[in-house]
Formats: structure tokens, sequence, C-alpha cells
């Protein structure tokens, strides 16, 4: 293909994560002839660095802390779930503020219900995907463990996990200290209790399930391409990225590319107020071994069993997008995870760092821009790309065609327009 002669398709995808991927398939599976681009492999950045979980149950945002231990604790860099680098807080300030005013309780609770009716379908959306990629095998039921230190910790998240249960349809187990050590004997402390949340599916290799479901695109028509979307520009009544073979053209074009959303969508006349939140992850021989992942609530970390091994997947740290990794989480939660098992050395000789886009109000991006036609923004998914990938793209595939959305879901909350 020359770059006289560009290959031209219905819909240019940008960024092959699992929210860019799954895009791409909804498109395919209804008819467009999609290009997905991205500078790397599918799955190779965020999608393949989480804790694995497809959380069912999580139809609550993470807020913003509120509470003074909790605000004071990562102010004076002494909470392990929260580090930041002083050099980015003056770029991050604005989104933060809005970040903090939308979690007041009854901005969250507004948050809370559109977030909801996105992860209600998210289980359903990734197995019938999984299903018709031969992946099915990559999603195993069993849920996880949310694991508690202190008894009033575990006290109150108890009662809160059994309203939402209540209310959302949810199966849980409320475990005390006995009952945790029976159902998860390889954890060597001695507990306050835990939950465990039942209806999530684990993934032993997120970043495989990212590129089995990419591996079903070329039997629907689609390519997959290596590029920079960076390149992306209007190019006639649509659009064009250049490629490794070559310019690309197409009438509409779909940024999903996480918090790389923000600086093209800039470029091109738009002040997307995206922010990441960084985490870490490594890997140890998992020894003794767990039946499932176990989150440690009071530490900000995960403990999920892996093909590549047991991973330990720290919380966010608030960093200029391409600061260089910092080692201070990772060392405060392998630390943390070695008091609740024996860890051996890491595999890997330097930990994984990824990248997770948030929006000031806990909503992803869903929807056109404003003053452009055919483009359209996907992301924002915050700590749940890797769950609602699937459904979030179904509802973007549907209000791109024009119809009603088949799930029911109101589109209004996640439209881009809002912050525009």
């Amino acid at each position: 293909m020359s770059s006289s002669s560009p290959l031209r398709q219905d819909v240019l995808v940008l960024g092959a994560g699992m929210v860019g991927v799954c895009t791409a398939l909804q498109l395919a599976r209804r008819g467009h002839r999609v290009a997905l681009v991205d500078r790397r492999g599918p799955g190779e950045e965020t999608s393949s660095g989480n804790a694995g979980i497809v959380q069912r149950e999580a139809v609550v945002p993470y807020a913003f802390p509120r509470d003074w231990p909790s605000l004071r604790d990562a102010a004076l860099g002494r909470s392990p779930a929260v580090h930041y680098h002083l050099r980015a807080l003056p770029a991050l300030a604005g989104p933060l503020w809005r970040y903090w005013r939308a979690s007041a309780p009854a901005r969250h609770a507004r948050s809370a219900v559109a977030h909801s009716a996105l992860i209600r379908h998210s289980l359903q959306e990734h197995l019938a995907l999984a299903d018709e990629a031969g992946a099915r095998h990559l999603l195993r039921p069993g849920g996880y463990h949310a694991v508690f230190r202190t008894a009033p910790a575990w006290q109150a998240a108890a009662a809160e996990a059994r309203r939402l249960a209540d209310a959302h349809g949810l199966s849980l187990t409320v475990r005390d200290g006995a009952a945790l050590a029976q159902a998860e004997p390889g954890l060597q402390a001695r507990l306050a209790g835990a939950l465990h949340w039942q209806d999530p599916f684990c993934c032993p290799d997120p970043g495989a399930l990212v590129r089995a479901y990419a591996a079903r695109l070329p039997a629907l028509g689609g390519v997959l391409l290596r590029g920079d979307a960076q390149t992306l520009a209007p190019q006639g009544q649509g659009w064009q990225v250049q490629t490794e073979a070559g310019p690309v053209q197409a009438a509409r074009a779909v940024l999903a590319l996480g918090p790389w959303i923000a600086p093209l969508a800039q470029r091109l006349g738009y002040r997307l107020p995206l922010f990441a939140k960084r985490g870490y992850h490594r890997h140890f021989r998992q020894a003794p071994a767990l039946s499932g992942p176990v989150l440690d609530a009071e530490r900000g970390l995960v403990l999920a069993p892996m093909a590549q091994g047991l991973r330990l997947t720290t919380g966010a740290e608030f960093a200029r997008l391409d600061a260089p990794p910092t080692l201070v989480q990772v060392a405060r939660a392998t630390a943390a995870a070695r008091e609740l098992l024996p860890l051996d050395d890491p595999r890997e000789a330097e930990p994984w760092l990824g990248r997770r886009p948030c929006t000031p109000d806990m909503l992803p991006l869903i929807g056109p821009a404003p003053r452009h036609p055919g483009l359209w923004f996907h992301g924002g998914h915050a700590h749940q790309g890797f769950t609602l990938g699937p459904v979030s793209a179904r509802l973007l595939a549907e209000l791109m065609e024009g119809g009603t959305p088949g799930l029911g879901v109101d589109p209004t909350p996640y439209a881009p327009q809002r912050f525009l």
C-alpha cells in the first residue's frame, strides 16, 4: 500500500487496550469495517497490569477520601494506598479539586447510579465476547476476598457491603477471622474478617484475554495496525492516521487511548479533565497458594494468582503521565503483603507501571465530540476499564449507529459534553 493510496475503512479505533479492542469488536460485529491502531500490541499497556477481576460487585466508584485521617496520611506521605509527586500537583490541582467536589455524598450517589448501570451488565457482556473469542477459560468464577486487619474497619465495611448486596442483588459472604482462615489457609496473619464477593470472575492473564478478543477482529473484517494515534487529523469528510502500513482513512474515529486521549483531544481543541492514577505490579512465586485474589482493604493492595506467578498490585500514584517510575508504593505494598504471605524475591528486575485514566466525576467518556463530526471519545474508566470494556463498547457502538441502547442504559451521564 503506497502513501498515495490510503487504506479506507469505516471506523478508526485508536488504542488497543481492553476498551479499544472491545470497541473495535462491537463495531465489527455490527458490520463496520474497522481499523484498530496502536503503537504497541493489543493489551500491552494498562490493560495487562490490573488484578484481573471483572468486578460485577463494583457498583460504587472510587471516591476521593473526605475523612481527615485519610487526607492527613496522604498529604504526609504515610498512606500505603496513595502516593504523589510534588512536582505534578500544580497540573493535577484542577482535576483533583473537581474529583474531591464530585465525591461529596450527594454528588457521589448520583455518579454511583450511572456507574452501576454499566457494571450491572459487565459480566454478561464479557462472557459473550469470551465465548465468541474462544477465551472462556480465561474467565473463572469464584470471586475474591476483601480482607480487613482491624475489627472496626471490617464491621463498617460489612454493614455497607450488606446494604449494597441487598440493593443490587449481589452475592456476598461475610467471614470472621476464623472463617477466613479456613477459606484461605495460606494467609499467615490472623485477620479481623473478610468480605467474599462471589459474583466477580477472575482472569489469570489479563493481557491474554485482551489479545484473544483482538484476535477475533480479522475474522470480522477488521484490521490491526501499528501506528501513532497522535497523527490523527481531519481528512476530507473524515479522518486519517499514519500507520506502519501507510495512511488509513475512515469517516469516523474513536479515541480509546486511555489517559493519552487528553493530549490528542487538546490538539483538536478539547480540554478534557482526564488525569491518571498510576499503579504498579510485581510477580512472586506463589507459595502458599491462594484460591483467588485477595484485596488488603486497609493497605490498598491486591494479591492475585496469575499465570506469571502471584501478582502484587499497588494503590494509586499521582504523577505526571510520563514521569519515571518510583518504588515508594511498591516497597510499601511488598512489606504489607509479606505480613500476609511469605513472599520470595520478585521475578522481575523492575516493577511494571500502568496508568488508569480518570475523570473527576468517576464516570467514563462515551459519546461524540461536539465540534467534529465523526469523532468519538471512549475512555476515562478509571479502575474499571478491564471490567467495563465490553459493555461500554457496546453502548458506544449502539450510539454510533444512532439506535436506542439495547441494554436500556441511559447514555446521558457519560456524554463528553458535560466537560466541554
